[in-house]
């Protein structure tokens, strides 16, 4: 079922920081997988087809993520400070989101639970979850 623009998960939560648990294993092992929607520039995400970027959908070529490399590590920074979702499929958040270093916030959902592949894009402004998001990743940055 694909959702209408401007619609949002209204569900969403990112867990507490203190119930959070993220090991070293999870942060290692997760992984990018990608989504050609949210890609005008294909860069080197190795997609089929390379990008195929729809009107309803976030690119994120907008914040300049076009490598593999600077997508995974986004994933990690959000894991290391536990911007995860309360949902869990096994041992992976749902969702995990990160902020950029110019302050947008970028979300990433899981696509395989047994894998712990992600893909991810930026937050639109009109999705009203990202102003909680960077609230609380400036929040968690001043514990670092």
């Amino acid at each position: 079922m694909q959702r209408r623009p401007g619609r949002f998960n209204t569900k969403r939560k990112i867990q507490s920081f203190s119930e959070c648990r993220i090991s070293d294993d999870l942060i290692k092992n997760v992984k990018y997988g990608g989504n050609p929607e949210h890609k005008k520039n294909p860069g080197d995400f190795g997609l089929t087809p390379p990008s195929s970027p729809r009107t309803a959908k976030s690119l994120c070529d907008t914040v300049e993520i076009f490598t593999r490399k600077e997508a995974i590590l986004h994933i990690k920074s959000g894991l290391s400070k536990g911007m995860i979702s309360e949902q869990m499929k096994g041992q992976w958040p749902q969702n995990i989101w990160a902020v950029t270093s110019d302050g947008t916030p970028l979300e990433a959902q899981l696509e395989n639970p047994e894998s712990g592949v992600y893909h991810g894009y930026p937050m639109p402004e009109s999705d009203p979850f990202s102003n909680e998001v960077i609230e609380e990743w400036n929040t968690r940055a001043k514990n670092d």
